[in-house]
């Protein structure tokens, strides 16, 4: 009888033993990518590759309630891929904050991608961090052919009822409209790489200069501007001139537009409500993206035969942008992770 009940405590501590929640990986810094070409190492890159095959994220970790599988490096830096358009960002993101296996709470987030343009900002090749990202999808909208003629556009923002009526707050509030990130952070992270030299080649310098404008002609450099995050992929003029209506409206004169990405407010949606339930920390969020085309069309051609031209992987600037991501985004990764000690729970800032 004690035989079996020294048995039955054995087998009970076990069972406990092997049912004890294991201790969350702490993770020190999560690169947000948001496509990948193919495989994600050894053929022609996506946004995620340079990351694995230079940041050593070897450790492969199935990720099915995500759009891609997680890697992970030995010093604590975490690699995500969150699909196209913010409805797969917001999805992945979310699933990855509330992934029992990590401790994000200390975690910086860097979203690290590819990126058109504004000429009157930027050139080819060029990275941009951002204090502002503006999301373009949420509003009202008429088609071109039927709006009045004394509107600058279709677009109208959510709630009202002509282009940038104000007052500008709708009724909805700005839930989801704009984010403003940590201006310190973004401010440390500019200076910290600001003079970084970035690739360029005779083919975007050809191209560099079929556009008018001396920032359009400037080699590869980093600089600051904001973000329109927006599902549909536009394109031309008369576009980028509303992106950069778009922007002063909804930041109130503060943000200008320099460029467009697809992602980036559905991230930030997601990660703005985990921040809320503890358990990532918002004020530790960086955008960058580098310019792999403008985002109109250059002298001579019409908007539509410059999209037909502006494809993934075709883009004119396609990998001297996806080696700005990482040669700029890398910088900051790497000062984080060395300097954990002091990042840990301090925010750096510029001195």
């Amino acid at each position: 009888m004690r035989l079996l009940s020294s048995l039955l405590l054995l087998v009970t501590a076990s069972c406990a033993f092997a049912q004890a929640p294991q201790k969350p990986t702490e993770i020190k810094v999560v690169v947000v990518s948001m496509f990948e070409v193919g495989a994600d190492t050894g053929d022609v890159p996506g946004e995620y590759q340079l990351w694995v095959e230079r940041e050593h994220l070897d450790t492969v970790l199935p990720f099915p309630q995500g759009y891609h599988d997680l890697r992970m490096n030995k010093d604590g830096v975490l690699g995500v891929v969150t699909g196209v358009g913010t409805a797969r960002a917001a999805a992945t993101i979310m699933a990855l904050g509330n992934d029992p296996r990590f401790d994000l709470t200390h975690a910086y987030f860097l979203v690290a991608g590819i990126a058109g343009i504004d000429p009157a900002m930027g050139s080819l090749g060029s990275a941009v961090w951002s204090d502002y990202v503006v999301d373009g999808d949420l509003s009202h909208e008429i088609d071109a052919r039927e709006i009045p003629k004394d509107w600058k556009t279709g677009y109208v923002p959510l709630g009202k009822s002509t282009p940038y009526e104000e007052p500008r707050t709708a009724r909805f509030g700005d839930d989801g409209n704009v984010y403003h990130l940590n201006t310190a952070l973004v401010d440390w992270a500019f200076n910290l790489t600001k003079n970084i030299e970035l690739v360029d080649t005779k083919d975007i310098k050809e191209r560099r200069m079929q556009y008018e404008g001396a920032m359009a002609h400037r080699p590869p450099f980093v600089l600051r501007g904001d973000n329109l995050s927006a599902s549909t992929f536009w394109h031309g003029k008369l576009m980028n001139q509303w992106a950069r209506d778009w922007v002063k409206y909804q930041t109130d004169g503060k943000g200008t537009y320099a460029v467009c990405g697809m992602e980036d407010t559905g991230t930030l949606q997601s990660l703005t409500w985990l921040g809320r339930a503890g358990k990532v920390d918002i004020h530790r969020v960086l955008v960058l993206r580098a310019a792999s085309n403008y985002d109109q069309q250059r002298t001579g051609i019409t908007a539509a035969e410059s999209l037909a031209e502006t494809k993934v992987a075709h883009y004119s600037a396609y990998l001297p942008s996806l080696e700005a991501a990482y040669r700029v985004g890398h910088v900051v990764v790497d000062s984080l992770v060395a300097n954990w000690g002091q990042t840990r729970d301090d925010i750096p800032r510029s001195r």
